[in-house]
């Protein structure tokens, strides 16, 4: 079994040592799995369970003040499942391969999501907050949860905040969310800002293969202040993940600019024209970033065990392992 993980593209992350270790023992643990399927489920789970990760436990927050997950998981003969919009499912990956395993639907969504997770046996009422985001979520001043401003004055806060806030000083909290504020009619929902925390968008995924069979996996807590109910790219075939015979891709980074180009998709169609996985991951992000300008990274792997990876954020932490080691 040869496994590679990755704890997602994004600013250079607090610990990165101990993050490294992290990555490099759940790809030890897949590795030890039966099969493909099992190897990333093992993975992405260890990382879910992990607060270093934005998945599972430590996620991203979205405007209402709820953690929601996504996960996505394809083998290469194209059997599939996602699941999103999950609160309080630490377990993402774990519902996607229900889905793909005993349903006959590549997606299922929120309450539903939760209750199908339930019913199959999946914890749904974990706490997926930690002392850190629950700090960083105070620290920026939140909507009200009641909505008693309407929508608007909730995606007004939502424009100023996505994709671009950090570990704020609380002293210095009101400030920066005005000036935020003020700065979101000049940006994009992916823009980027030095202010934006290390787990802003580091997704986690792995992609595994044994005796020519290829799965990968991706789960995800989304991205910071979200508007409550959004998606991104994670449990969208294609863009958060993909798998077909020629090999598999798991994809992290801006999330929507993701789904437009169908990033994990695009690496595994460069496997089909011929190209090697470090090939094909590079040539996927140059694509991405050349018709996007935003940020991503992708693991690659073809059924040979080949292994790539590329990204053009300040950093995206990679473990390769194979069972041989």
């Amino acid at each position: 079994m040869q496994v590679i993980v990755h704890g997602g593209a994004g600013a250079d992350p607090d610990e990165p040592a101990e993050r490294q270790a992290t990555l490099d023992r759940v790809g030890t643990a897949g590795a030890r799995e039966r099969s493909p399927t099992e190897a990333v489920v093992a993975a992405v789970s260890m990382l879910e369970a992990s607060p270093k990760f934005n998945a599972g436990v430590g996620g991203a927050i979205q405007s209402d003040g709820i953690v929601r997950t996504d996960a996505g998981i394809m083998r290469s003969d194209r059997a599939a499942g996602a699941a999103c919009g999950m609160a309080g499912v630490r377990d993402a990956v774990s519902v996607a391969r229900l889905v793909m395993e005993e349903t006959p639907h590549v997606l299922l969504a929120g309450e539903n999501a939760r209750t199908f997770a339930d019913s199959a046996g999946v914890e749904t009422d974990c706490d997926l907050l930690t002392a850190r985001t629950e700090r960083r979520w105070d620290a920026l001043d939140p909507p009200a949860p009641d909505e008693s401003e309407g929508i608007d004055a909730r995606l007004e806060w939502v424009r100023g905040h996505f994709g671009a806030t950090g570990d704020f000083d609380e002293d210095e909290a009101t400030d920066r969310g005005s000036a935020d504020r003020d700065m979101s009619d000049r940006a994009g929902s992916d823009r980027d800002t030095t202010d934006r925390d290390a787990t802003d968008h580091d997704t986690v995924g792995a992609v595994a293969v044994a005796d020519g069979a290829v799965a990968a996996a991706t789960s995800t807590g989304g991205r910071w202040c979200a508007l409550a109910g959004r998606v991104g790219d994670v449990p969208q075939i294609g863009s958060g993940f993909f798998c077909a015979p020629a090999g598999g891709a798991s994809a992290t980074g801006a999330g929507e600019n993701i789904a437009k180009v169908n990033l994990s998709r695009r690496a595994v169609d460069a496997l089909e024209e011929g190209h090697t996985p470090e090939d094909a991951a590079d040539l996927a992000i140059e694509e991405f970033a050349e018709i996007t300008g935003s940020e991503a990274g992708v693991i690659v792997a073809n059924p040979e065990g080949r292994m790539g990876a590329a990204f053009n954020s300040a950093a995206m932490q990679v473990s390769r392992t194979s069972d041989a080691e």
